[in-house]
C-alpha cells in the first residue's frame, strides 16, 4: 500500500513521494501523511477528493482484485499460470494508475509505463482457449468452491467483476481509459476457466447448481 501523495490514494501505483518539510532521509520511511484524516484525498495530476468518490471507488477496486490475485498465486499448486498472472497484477497496476489520472495529458511522462497495448487482450483470449481445451465441456452452472485454489480463483473473479462495475459508473461521468473494460471483462472469464482449471487438476469434480 503507498501514499496518498502517490498517484492518488492507494491504488497500488508506484510513484515519487516526499512529504513537505521532512528531508529526503526521514521522507523514504514515512508512510503516513495525515492528508486523508479528512475523509479526502489527492488524484495523481492534481485535484482532492472525498474517498467514496467513483474514481477512487473504481481504483480501490483494482487494488483489491490485484491484492486478490496474489492471494491466488500465493496458494498452492504454485505452478497454475502463475507467470500468467503475475503479468496480470502488472496489468492491473497500470490500470489503477490511469484510473486515479482525470486529466492524464499533465502527467503524460508518468504514465508512460501504464501504457497496455490492446494486444494484451488477445494475449487473455488465447489463455483462455488454452484452458478450455484442457476442461470437460461445461454443462450447467456450477458453484464456487471444491479446492482452496479454485475458491481463491471464484473469489478473485467476483471482485473483478465488481472492479467492472466501478469502472462502468466511472465512465458514465467521466472518460475512462476503453481498455479498462474491454481488460476486466476478458479477465473475469479467465478467472472462472482457471478456478474449473484448478479443480481439474486436483481431480475434484465442479459442483452443479
Amino acid at each position: 500500500m503507498i501514499s496518498d501523495r502517490r498517484w492518488g490514494g492507494r491504488c497500488g501505483v508506484p510513484g515519487p513521494y516526499r512529504p513537505t518539510g521532512l528531508p529526503p532521509t526521514l521522507a523514504a520511511v514515512n508512510i503516513y501523511t495525515k492528508t486523508g484524516d479528512e475523509g479526502q484525498t489527492s488524484l495523481f495530476g492534481g485535484g482532492r477528493v472525498f474517498k467514496n468518490d467513483p474514481r477512487v471507488a473504481a481504483y480501490g477496486n483494482i487494488d483489491e482484485l490485484n491484492c486478490v490475485i496474489g492471494l491466488v498465486i500465493a496458494t498452492e499448486p504454485h505452478d497454475l499460470e502463475s507467470d500468467l498472472l503475475v503479468s496480470i497484477q502488472q496489468d492491473l497496476f497500470s490500470i489503477g494508475g490511469r484510473l486515479a489520472s482525470p486529466a492524464p495529458e499533465k502527467v503524460a511522462s508518468a504514465l508512460e509505463k501504464t501504457a497496455i497495448p490492446e494486444t494484451r487482450i488477445t494475449e487473455i483470449e488465447a489463455a483462455i482457449d488454452r484452458v478450455v481445451a484442457q476442461l470437460p465441456e461445461l454443462t450447467a452452472f456450477i458453484l464456487p468452491g471444491g479446492s482452496t485454489k479454485s475458491a481463491q480463483l471464484h473469489h478473485a473473479r467476483s471482485v473483478c467483476r465488481r472492479a467492472e462495475r466501478g469502472v462502468v459508473e466511472l465512465a458514465r461521468q467521466q472518460d475512462v481509459p476503453p481498455l479498462a473494460l474491454v481488460f476486466l471483462n476478458r479477465l473475469s472469464d479467465l478467472l472462472f476457466v482457471l478456478a474449473r482449471l484448478a479443480n481439474h487438476r486436483a481431480n475434484i469434480a465442479d459442483t452443479k447448481w
